[in-house]
């Protein structure tokens, strides 16, 4: 889903997008991604949007590109994984704790409560 209203490019969400199946094995190794014509008709973007999307991708390892064959999505390192994974929750935490600070939480609250949720789960 792309989001034309966004402040983040549409190429960034595409690639962000694109990253997570990855990373979360929805998209696995040697998976054939639909063309940048293809994909581009489909989410009514420029195919330039859709090609920047995918050379991001090519270039951080996530996919690769066979000329006159497509793009495949590339096998996953799994300390690229790990980093992805990291990303997730540090991006999700810090949310947590810009809402606890305007909730006047101190950091030995968190902590608590944190522990109590962990050993719960």
């Amino acid at each position: 889903m792309i989001q034309h209203n966004s402040m983040v490019p549409i190429y960034e969400q595409l690639y962000n997008q694109i990253q997570q199946q990855i990373m979360k094995g929805q998209l696995t190794a040697e998976t054939v991604l639909p063309s940048v014509r293809k994909l581009a008709k489909e989410l009514h973007i420029s195919a330039l949007t859709v090609k920047k999307a995918y050379d991001q991708l090519d270039a951080s390892g996530l996919i690769h590109t066979v000329p006159g064959k497509g793009s495949f999505v590339a096998a996953v390192d799994p300390e690229m994984e790990k980093e992805a994974q990291r990303q997730e929750i540090q991006q999700e935490l810090t949310q947590t704790i810009t809402k606890a600070k305007q909730y006047q939480l101190t950091q030995a609250d968190i902590t608590t409560l944190v522990a109590l949720l962990w050993e719960a789960n």
